[in-house]
């Protein structure tokens, strides 16, 4: 299970490491597709007090030779980016001898204008580094709304919808993806449920990751695994919790903020039903968590 956003920007290129040779073509830079590629360790620790970590690195065989690609998903610029940047690649050369390159992904166009700026380490008079990283923005990636052509590469229109998550054009992607992997699921299903994860977790906490979760509760149902499963319950579980709100509102009872959480934050189904009922009647917010009447006993929300 994948567990952030961040995580998606880089391990959507351990997935399919081809994909590098497709995007980078949208940079200016032409690298042959893999003929193999290699996982190594991401670990570029030199001294145990210090730990140093690239998010991910992939040695790439192709026709014109080996390269390492060293991949950073960056959500903000951080001014000591750079220098940790130049160690992995001057570490990661010294220790496999391959020619690195560094690919920055960023979903905010600002962190990839910041990220795209060449890097002079040294004196003025004579700069003894220069980091040049690729970078990978919005801006960079095409907008896949075509099913047909989404399907032709699902993990380019994994990448589109996370960059352009807080982008308009976010809903179109997210349909064809979705509907993309319809077709999918009959030949593999691990590898859609895997891509569906992936996408959740890189539209991180934008009204696209609720339109995704959307999509993936009424459209799940091709899917027997348990994560699918997991998937439609939990789109279930947020449509009761809205309702309860709702319910509430409609018959003038005050919900504190931190009442409000709680309600939206239940996954258990049983949980929020009987709330449900509850607050059919109910006074108070009080009443629908603690309602005596009922017997129900207490769940895990």
């Amino acid at each position: 299970m994948v567990s952030s956003s961040h995580e998606a920007l880089h391990r959507i290129f351990q997935e399919d490491p081809g994909l590098f040779a497709r995007v980078a073509r949208n940079l200016g830079a032409a690298f042959p597709p893999p003929i193999s590629t290699v996982e190594l360790s991401t670990d570029l620790t030199e001294t145990r007090p210090l730990e140093r970590r690239v998010d991910t690195l992939l040695q790439m065989d192709t026709e014109d030779g080996s390269f390492l690609l060293a991949v950073e998903s960056q959500g903000e610029p951080d001014p000591r980016k750079p220098a940790s940047w130049a160690y992995y690649l001057s570490y990661a050369y010294a220790k496999y001898r391959i020619p690195p390159v560094l690919l920055v992904v960023c979903a905010d166009r600002g962190t990839a204008a910041w990220a795209a700026r060449q890097i002079d380490i040294g004196p003025r008079q004579w700069p003894t580094l220069t980091l040049r990283p690729l970078v990978l923005g919005p801006d960079d990636v095409p907008v896949i709304d075509s099913p047909d052509e989404a399907a032709r590469d699902i993990p380019l229109t994994v990448l589109s919808a996370a960059l352009h998550s807080r982008d308009q054009g976010a809903d179109a992607i997210l349909n064809a993806l979705a509907k993309a992997l319809k077709g999918l699921s009959t030949e593999d299903e691990n590898s859609a449920v895997f891509f569906i994860e992936l996408t959740e977790q890189g539209l991180g906490r934008t009204p696209a990751a609720d339109l995704w979760r959307h999509l993936m509760a009424v459209d799940l149902s091709f899917f027997q695994s348990q994560t699918a499963q997991q998937l439609r319950a939990e789109g279930q579980a947020e449509g009761r919790a809205k309702d309860i709100l709702v319910l509430l509102a409609h018959r003038g009872v005050e919900v504190p903020e931190e009442a409000r959480e709680r309600i939206l934050g239940c996954s258990d189904l049983g949980m929020l039903s009987v709330w449900f009922t509850r607050a059919i009647t109910a006074a108070s917010v009080a009443e629908v968590f603690e309602g005596a009447a009922d017997g129900a006993a207490p769940g895990p929300c």
